[in-house]
């Protein structure tokens, strides 16, 4: 395993760009002293005709560089709750693959278990050779529970056939086991994949063009990951999910490892990338008002959001990368970004880097807002209370003490935005502390110790005794 150390000409070169250039330290103000960081969103043209193309190395195929991350799916008010708005999940599927968009990446869990079926049915509406389906043995959920080997291989191949069924088709063009790394790590690993043939039943799909490329998505322990990768002579991996992003990249929180471990260690089998979270759960959407500005000045007509799409595509290794784009804007800003692709020059790598040094210096929680934390059997929001508490460090709304400058309109701003978006009766002085998220949590997060921290914040601005 190597060092996740790594010096500034070293990731470069690993990236195929060349040597380290000294990187130019942008001020967050114009010569006249005013702010420059402008909206964070792009403007302008969505081109219909230049999306950058990947290929897979093994079919031949042109895989948008782009993909399509079908984890957030609008939704709207049904009789019996929230339901998925399939009307407009058509809408985007329509734009995107009329924008160049191939690849729809999605998993029996997402959306309260209907994304498949909404993706299916978006996709049913468009020829099959125009895209690519992705989805995933989510069986993770089902280890741990004392079932036997041949319940649990059972209960997966009854997920796997179900997948088939919801998406409406006859082959899965990339199929994954999911999440590999949680849990136990490897003794899970073993439990989900091994010890029951279930891995074994998915390559005999594969040879049987069921499923067209076998890969797998890595969380967590990276005994899991290196073990997979030490039997690629015998199973032949045709691609692999990692999360990947200007922080992830060499300072990755948690048990997570550092991507440039992880993809060094697929570069140099020849395993094609898909990258996913390129965002950090929205997180490098936008950032303080410092750091926004810092980008914005060296590319003023840019969004924030496009820098971290740049820097995952710029690894030449990377097939494809997910985004979950629930509203149309974020749909066009990153089609902007990737038709085509202006890879991240040496001097942009070094800011970004540096980029993720300052952020270090935010005790930000590491939440992705996948959900597989709820729901809460207390009801909490806990990604809702995350996503407030981050927007709020994003925003410098998070002071350290009552001395600190502009205290008392950070103070106002982070207590009326947080019942504004969280409702009171699910904020985080509810938490028990009882850990039934903690375990599904793919960031390793300690939920209960995050959301007590967030609540003896939240009480100290309450009682003015920061």
């Amino acid at each position: 395993m190597s060092d996740k150390k790594l010096d500034r000409r070293e990731f470069l070169k690993r990236l195929g760009i060349g040597a380290a250039a000294t990187g130019t330290v942008l001020a967050g103000c114009d010569s006249k002293g005013n702010s420059i960081a402008g909206s964070l969103s792009a403007q302008g043209e969505v081109p219909a005709d230049k999306m950058t193309y990947r290929t897979n190395p093994k079919t031949g195929e042109k895989v948008s560089i782009l993909g399509y991350g079908c984890m957030r799916w609008p939704t709207k008010e049904g009789d019996d709750g929230e339901i998925i708005d399939q009307e407009a999940v058509n809408d985007l599927v329509d734009y995107a693959i009329e924008h160049g968009i191939n690849y729809f990446d999605t998993a029996p869990p997402y959306c309260r278990g209907l994304s498949e079926k909404a993706t299916g049915i978006a996709l049913k509406r468009h020829p099959r050779d125009s895209y690519y389906i992705a989805t995933k043995m989510s069986n993770h959920r089902m280890a741990g529970k004392g079932l036997s080997p041949k319940e649990l291989f059972d209960a997966s191949v009854k997920m796997y056939r179900n997948s088939f069924v919801e998406l409406q088709t006859d082959y899965i063009d990339y199929y994954l086991l999911h999440i590999i790394g949680i849990g136990e790590g490897l003794p899970t690993l073993m439990e989900r994949f091994i010890d029951n043939n279930l891995l074994e039943f998915l390559v005999k799909e594969r040879e049987a063009g069921r499923i067209r490329n076998l890969g797998f998505s890595y969380h967590g322990d990276i005994k899991a990951f290196d073990y997979l990768l030490s039997r690629h002579d015998e199973f032949h991996w045709d691609f692999v999910q990692i999360q990947l992003n200007y922080v992830d990249y060499r300072h990755a929180s948690g048990i997570n490892y550092n991507a440039d471990y992880l993809y060094d260690e697929l570069d140099k089998r020849g395993i094609p990338v898909v990258v996913m979270e390129p965002l950090l759960g929205g997180r490098l959407a936008s950032l303080t008002d410092y750091l926004n500005a810092r980008l914005k000045q060296h590319r003023p007509q840019e969004s924030v959001a496009s820098w971290a799409f740049r820097f995952a595509a710029t690894f030449p290794r990377v097939l494809t990368v997910l985004s979950g784009m629930t509203y149309m804007e974020h749909l066009q800003d990153n089609i902007r970004t990737y038709a085509p692709l202006d890879p991240c020059t040496p001097e942009e790598l070094a800011l970004l880097e540096d980029t993720a040094q300052t952020m270090l210096k935010y005790p930000s929680v590491p939440c992705t807002g996948c959900e597989y934390c709820m729901p809460c059997p207390y009801g909490l929001d806990i990604p809702g209370v995350f996503a407030h508490y981050n927007k709020c460090i994003n925003e410098g709304n998070v002071p350290a003490s009552s001395q600190t400058e502009n205290y008392r309109e950070a103070r106002r701003a982070f207590l009326i935005g947080y019942d504004r978006s969280v409702p009171r009766l699910r904020q985080a002085n509810h938490c028990i502390g009882c850990g039934q998220c903690a375990e599904h949590c793919p960031q390793s997060i300690n939920i209960p110790a995050e959301m007590h921290r967030i609540d003896a914040f939240v009480e100290q601005l309450k009682q003015n005794t920061l």
